[in-house]
């Protein structure tokens, strides 16, 4: 276990599984019936000097297919016509300004003219990266390049990983896609951790511009107090865990604690105040009672025998403020 800040409260956070975000937007049968996908960026870019293109025409093999830059004065060169200026024009624009001065020499020239690589590729990352922000970016890019760039996910991130994309760049290409509400983009949700274990090496994908990858931070349940190992544990796929498991993971009480007054600290709905639920670990320990489910964001407190409510408080404060929080991560 690697410990990257120690704290004097001596609060840790444990990673055990991966966080499930919120659900990625469901799609009504008339929102797809919208949506035309393909790999083409149809958007209103324009290009420009560096762009890079490719060219294609079912009667010009010297085109082959192979990627062609932008000079600096906006030309590019094309077989049989020599420049042809393209800054300014979006990809549909050139691909008509292509057909007509190849139409000399070809009857239908049918050109096709596909953006491979863009001078400036804004992308908007989220949440909890160490450097959230606009990222701009050359070449080809994977989502773990581009969280790289932002400087990693903060160790209190969660592993579901959402990607938004303007449809004139395409749809994003993977099976649980879904398009928004206003059918102009699509939605995606990955499971980063899945990506780095090489599980899933394909939702690793190619990152266009404009789009939006946001990291949500991980819900956690607490326990402080007359613990082994106080901390942070992420729920991770499970929405909840019980009072019994938490404590499991804290490594049991100490024997200092004062079990029949332990106390769960729950936020209260649309206020920013917790309320105080009573739970009586002893009898839970020793089945007499049923176990008890602890939400996102609970606070599991176990006093010891003196100073109880001024340890609660002190306690309650540091989780909320994040002050002087040790940050831990399990394999």
């Amino acid at each position: 276990m690697k410990t990257t800040r120690v704290v004097p409260v001596g609060v840790a956070i444990l990673f055990f599984g991966a966080h499930a975000a919120g659900q990625t937007p469901s799609a009504t049968g008339s929102d797809v019936q919208k949506i035309k996908c393909d790999d083409r960026v149809h958007s209103t870019y324009l290009l420009g000097p560096d762009d890079q293109v490719e060219i294609s025409a079912p009667e010009l093999s010297e085109f082959g297919n192979k990627p062609a830059r932008i000079d600096g004065d906006g030309d590019v060169q094309v077989p049989l016509v020599g420049r042809v200026h393209l800054a300014g024009l979006t990809a549909q624009q050139a691909e008509k300004e292509l057909d007509k001065v190849l139409r000399t020499y070809i009857r239908d020239p049918q050109v096709v003219v596909n953006v491979s690589e863009v001078r400036s590729q804004p992308v908007s990352i989220l949440g909890a990266v160490n450097t959230p922000g606009v990222h701009q970016v050359q070449g080809y890019k994977t989502l773990l390049e581009m969280l790289a760039s932002a400087g990693g996910i903060r160790p209190d991130a969660g592993y579901s990983v959402r990607i938004t994309r303007q449809l004139e760049w395409g749809c994003i290409p993977l099976p649980g896609a879904v398009p928004d509400a206003s059918a102009q983009f699509t939605v995606a949700e990955v499971n980063l951790k899945k990506i780095m274990e090489a599980k899933d090496p394909a939702e690793n994908i190619r990152i266009l511009p404009h789009d939006v990858i946001s990291v949500p931070k991980a819900e956690m349940v607490y326990v402080i107090g007359e613990v082994k190992r106080s901390g942070g544990f992420v729920l991770g796929e499970h929405q909840s865990i019980s009072v019994l498991q938490a404590l499991s993971l804290a490594e049991g009480l100490n024997g200092t604690a004062d079990a029949r007054h332990a106390k769960i600290l729950r936020l209260k709905r649309e206020a920013d105040q917790r309320e105080e639920l009573l739970v009586d670990v002893k009898d839970l320990l020793k089945g007499k009672k049923q176990d008890v489910a602890l939400q996102g964001d609970d606070i599991l407190f176990i006093p010891g025998s003196t100073g109880k409510k001024a340890a609660l408080r002190a306690l309650e404060a540091a989780v909320q403020t994040g002050t002087g929080l040790a940050i831990w991560r399990t394999p």
